[in-house]
């Protein structure tokens, strides 16, 4: 063996002591020993061990080998090129090997999504409250009840909460790939169950509709309660300043400029966590307040709780079917799950996925709490005359007078401060997949002038499909129905496809018939959008946002 491959040997072994992990300890995935039938390898290569972080133990010739990101050892280019793939190393005139700092250990690292593993099981509670509690989503919950009624709107609340805990457990166990290598983005997981082909035709869609179409829909929900908050702020004889002074479109612009500063200011997800732990506090605040306030005030006279939907005719039916949309429209961040848990750091004492249960089992006590309250006490106070956008407008349309525009206001504001921070997250999501694109093609990171390009430009980009489709939530349940299979559909097809779980087993007939199951209610609640919109009709404004 050559003394520079000998030194090369030793020098790698510190580096792996020396961060703190013994090789003893470190399981590898990819495993070449001398014996006499080795995998095909360059000659004189004597021994190589390759683990799932791109910490090497053993002597290699630098000569004869290189690794690239995804692990596999082939035929090496030069010495320099070695150093470039290796990405952890430097190595000097005189053969010396150290640290180097500059460097990535993979182009993973480069995104912001994997940029920072150094998160915690806070943070990803911060993280998935914030995520999972949605203003859209969770002010149209009493609508379910409204068509089900009392017992069996409680009842599909729950069975939509236990199923999409459930493939969220799913998910979370599947971060890890069998080969040790870590999945931190649910298309780069619908790839490597469904196929390269398969996967961006079944995935690329919903995931990007579920992270840009929320930005675009955030600013379209928060631009429209802007300019109320002004009227409540100004007075009634608006002598402190002049609500009509911002047109909507400026409203937009003013809620999108104000995102896109913060998440200048964030490189990675990871960065997010605290603008996460002030979105979940508005959020658990907002939605208290929600159904805490309509108990306390007394109810409409006239109201009814008969459910309005039925088997009799069509519309009755349709009515339901849109009451089962509702409540699984509720429950999201299953698009985000695995990208939270990329965040996290990695041992063979302590995998992500036991961290990550722990916080997901936290989150959704603490969203719980919030979400089913919220809809049985919203039923209560409105009954079947809850508005159709929901409990916010419920409680506009009957308490919007004396000190109750006090308590609008604070809901209001609430509202907007939880969306700019539901805004990074999601927004962080299409920060990472254009990054992608970029790294791909020069091969190195993006300095911070093009990072900051990026988020100005999907920041202009959302404004202007927000200006451009100011309709665009008035489709949500079409589009979203489209999108459900990312939540109750294809993470038990990951399962089986992935682990293999035994033919007939508990867990082979759970997945295949929840999976089924899942596709069976996404037919149903497009069809019932689709019968919504052809009955109502859609206002297409385009460009014309009000």
């Amino acid at each position: 063996m050559l003394p520079f491959s000998r030194s090369l040997g030793r020098s790698l072994r510190g580096l792996a002591l020396g961060s703190g992990r013994s090789s003893s300890r470190i399981q590898p995935f990819f495993e070449v020993e001398n014996d006499d039938h080795p995998p095909p390898l360059p000659p004189r290569a004597l021994s190589v061990q390759i683990y799932r972080e791109g910490v090497f133990n053993g002597e290699i010739s630098i000569k004869e080998l290189n690794v690239s990101q995804e692990g596999w050892v082939g035929d090496a280019v030069d010495k320099e090129e070695a150093v470039r793939r290796m990405a952890s190393v430097n190595i000097e005139a005189g053969g010396h090997v150290e640290e180097k700092k500059d460097m990535s250990l993979s182009p993973d690292e480069w995104l912001p999504l994997t940029e920072s593993r150094k998160g915690n099981i806070y943070s990803s509670v911060f993280h998935l409250v914030t995520s999972g509690i949605g203003m859209p989503q969770a002010v149209v919950l009493p609508l379910a009840f409204v068509a089900l009624g009392w017992a069996w709107g409680v009842i599909f609340l729950l069975l939509a909460f236990a199923w999409q805990l459930y493939t969220m457990w799913l998910l979370v166990q599947l971060h890890e790939a069998p080969s040790g290598s870590r999945i931190s983005r649910y298309l780069h997981l619908a790839i490597v169950s469904f196929g390269p082909k398969w996967g961006k035709l079944l995935a690329l869609f919903p995931v990007g509709y579920l992270a840009g179409a929320t930005c675009a829909s955030l600013i379209i929900s928060v631009g429209a309660i802007m300019k109320p908050l002004l009227l409540i702020l100004c007075g009634d004889e608006h002598q402190h300043c002049n609500p009509k002074a911002l047109t909507v479109v400026e409203w937009h612009l003013v809620f999108v400029t104000a995102a896109i500063l913060i998440a200048l200011l964030l490189p990675n997800l990871n960065s997010v966590a605290w603008v996460s732990l002030i979105g979940a506090t508005m959020a658990i605040a907002y939605c208290s307040l929600l159904w805490i306030l309509p108990l306390s005030k007394s109810r409409p006279s006239g109201i009814s709780y008969s459910p309005t939907g039925g088997f009799n005719n069509t519309a009755q039916v349709m009515s339901i079917l849109a009451a089962f949309g509702t409540n699984v429209f509720a429950y999201r961040g299953h698009n985000v799950v695995l990208e939270i848990e990329g965040t996290l750091p990695s041992s063979t004492t302590n995998p992500p996925r036991k961290t990550m249960w722990r916080a997901v089992i936290i989150s959704y006590i603490m969203i719980a709490i919030c979400l089913v309250p919220l809809a049985i006490a919203g039923y209560w106070a409105y009954g079947t005359m809850m508005p159709a956008k929901g409990e916010v407008y419920g409680f506009v349309t009957f308490h919007e007078h004396g000190r109750n525009k006090t308590e609008l206001a604070i809901i209001y504001f609430m509202v907007i401060i939880n969306s700019l921070c539901l805004y990074q997250i999601y927004g962080m999501v299409m920060f990472d997949t254009i990054e992608m694109r970029l790294t791909g093609k020069t091969n190195k990171p993006l300095p911070r002038w093009q990072r900051a390009a990026v988020r100005c430009f999907f920041g202009g980009v959302t404004f202007f499909i927000s200006v451009a489709l100011p309709f665009l939530p008035k489709l949500a349940p079409l589009i979203g129905g489209m999108a459900l299979p990312l939540t109750f559909v294809y993470p038990c097809f990951f399962w089986i496809i992935i682990k293999k779980p035994a033919k007939f087993s508990r867990m082979w007939w759970s997945n295949w018939v929840l999976g089924c199951a899942g596709i069976i209610l996404t037919v149903l609640v497009v069809t019932s959008a689709i019968y919504n919109l052809a009955k109502h009709g859609l206002y297409a404004n385009f460009f014309h946002p009000k």
